[in-house]
C-alpha cells in the first residue's frame, strides 16, 4: 500500500507520526490510543501554563472531557470548558458568537489556546473561533470521530455554515498539534464510524487506487479495530498532510480532497443539515455520483463507478438520491445549491471529477446543463 506524506510516519509501538511541513507553522499529526490522557503533557509542552479553552459538546464532554481536563490540570495547564450542542445545526453565526464570547469570558489570550475536543462540527467552529479570537490564538485539533480525524482535524480549514451553504464563511487557520486518539472511535456509534469512513475511502479514490483495493480487503478489520484501523488513518492523514504542504490555501491541487462534496454538501444542505443525512454519508453519495457522473461523459469505465457504489454499499454507506429519507428539493433547487459551492469560479461550475479509481481531477467549467440532465436521471434511480 502506498502512503504519500509530507514527512515519513514514525511508529512506536501503537502510536503513529508525522508532519505537515508548513515551514514555521509546522505541526505533528500523532495517532493512536490513550491520547487524550497525554494531552496535558503533550499540550503544555508547546504552550507550558497557558490558559485552555475546551470547545466540545454535550455527547462528547459526557465521555471524554473529564479525561482532558485531568490531564490538563495535571501538567499546570489551567482549562475552561465550553459546551455546545451535538450536531451541525451548531456551526452557525448564533453559535459561534457565543463559543467567542464564553472564550473572551474565559480570558483565553494570545498565549494561550484552544482546543477543539469533538468531530468536525466542533473542529471547524472552535477554529474559526480561535481564528477570530483576538485576531487570532493558537488551537489544538484533539478530534473524537474517524471522520475529523482523517479529514477536518488536518489541513486548517475552519468554519461556519450559512442559510447560502455549508462552509461558506470561515478562515484557513492551522492547529499547533493534532492528537487523534483511536481508543475515542471505540465508543463512536456504527453510523457515525461509516459516515467518517466514507473520507478514508475517498484518499484511495483519488490518488491511490492500491489503498482503495487494501480498502476493499481490509475494510472490516478497519472497522474491528487494531493495527489495520491506525494504518488507515494513517494512510489518509499523510494523503491530506501531502496535499496541504504542497497548497494550503486551495489555490491548486488541495481541491482534489473535495471529491464527493459539490454534490455532496448540496445534498447535505437540501436535506436541512440534519441527522437525514450526515455528512459523510452525503460524501459517499457524492462520491458515488461523481463517478456515475464522470463515466456518463466517457471520462471513466462504468466499472469503476459500479466498483466504488459496490464498495461503498458494502460498508452500509448510502450511494443514492433516494436512499435519503425525507423530502429533497427539486432538480433547480439542487442545481442553485451546487452553485453555491465554494468551488465555483464567475459562476462556472467545477467538479472533482475521475478517469478512473486513483485518478481523480479538477474539471473546471462543467456544462450545467450536463449536470442537470444527470440529476434528473439521479433523482428518478434506486
Amino acid at each position: 500500500m502506498n502512503t504519500p506524506a509530507a514527512s515519513e510516519p514514525r511508529a512506536a509501538a501503537d502510536r503513529t507520526q508525522l508532519c505537515v511541513g508548513l515551514g514555521e507553522r509546522s505541526y505533528d499529526i500523532v495517532i493512536g490510543p490513550g491520547l487524550l490522557a497525554e494531552a496535558g503533557a503533550r499540550i503544555a509542552a508547546l504552550r507550558p501554563g497557558a490558559r485552555v479553552g475546551i470547545v466540545t459538546d454535550h455527547n462528547v464532554a459526557d465521555r471524554h472531557l473529564g479525561t482532558v481536563e485531568t490531564a490538563l490540570r495535571a501538567a499546570g495547564l489551567s482549562p475552561t470548558p465550553v459546551l455546545v450542542a451535538p450536531g451541525e445545526k451548531s456551526k452557525c453565526f448564533a453559535v459561534f458568537e457565543e463559543v467567542v464570547d464564553a472564550l473572551l469570558a474565559a480570558r483565553i489570550e494570545r498565549g494561550d489556546l484552544v482546543l477543539a475536543l469533538g468531530g468536525g462540527v466542533v473542529g471547524d467552529l472552535a477554529g474559526f473561533a480561535a481564528a477570530a479570537l483576538r485576531r487570532g490564538v493558537d488551537f489544538v485539533q484533539a478530534p473524537t470521530s474517524l471522520l475529523a480525524q482523517v479529514d477536518s482535524s488536518v489541513g486548517g480549514k475552519t468554519g461556519i455554515n450559512s442559510r447560502h451553504g455549508k462552509n461558506l464563511v470561515g478562515a484557513f487557520h492551522q492547529p499547533i498539534l493534532v492528537l487523534a486518539d483511536t481508543g475515542a472511535l471505540d465508543t463512536l456509534p456504527l453510523r457515525e464510524f461509516r459516515s467518517g469512513y466514507a473520507e478514508v475511502a475517498k484518499y484511495g479514490l483519488i490518488d491511490n487506487a492500491p489503498f482503495f483495493a487494501w480498502l476493499e480487503r481490509k475494510w472490516q478489520a478497519v472497522f474491528g479495530g487494531g493495527p489495520e484501523r491506525i494504518e488507515a488513518i494513517a494512510t489518509s492523514c499523510a494523503s491530506k498532510a501531502a496535499v496541504v504542504s504542497r497548497d494550503e490555501k486551495e489555490t491548486g491541487d488541495r481541491a482534489l480532497l473535495n471529491l464527493g462534496h459539490t454534490f455532496g454538501h448540496a445534498l447535505e444542505a437540501g436535506a436541512g443539515f440534519s441527522q437525514r443525512l450526515l455528512h459523510g454519508e452525503a460524501v459517499a453519495i457524492g462520491m458515488a455520483q461523481a463517478f456515475r457522473f464522470s463515466a456518463a461523459q466517457g471520462l471513466c469505465a462504468e466499472g469503476d463507478a459500479a466498483r466504488v457504489e459496490a464498495h461503498l454499499r458494502s460498508v452500509g454507506l448510502p450511494t443514492r438520491i433516494a436512499d435519503i429519507p425525507g423530502t429533497l428539493p427539486d432538480t433547480d433547487g439542487l442545481m442553485a445549491l451546487i452553485g453555491q459551492d465554494k468551488k465555483v469560479s464567475r459562476g462556472a461550475l467545477t467538479f472533482i471529477l475521475a478517469r478512473g479509481i486513483g485518478q481523480s481531477y479538477i474539471a473546471r467549467d462543467v456544462d450545467p446543463s450536463q449536470v442537470r440532465a444527470f440529476l434528473e436521471v439521479e433523482r428518478q434511480s434506486r
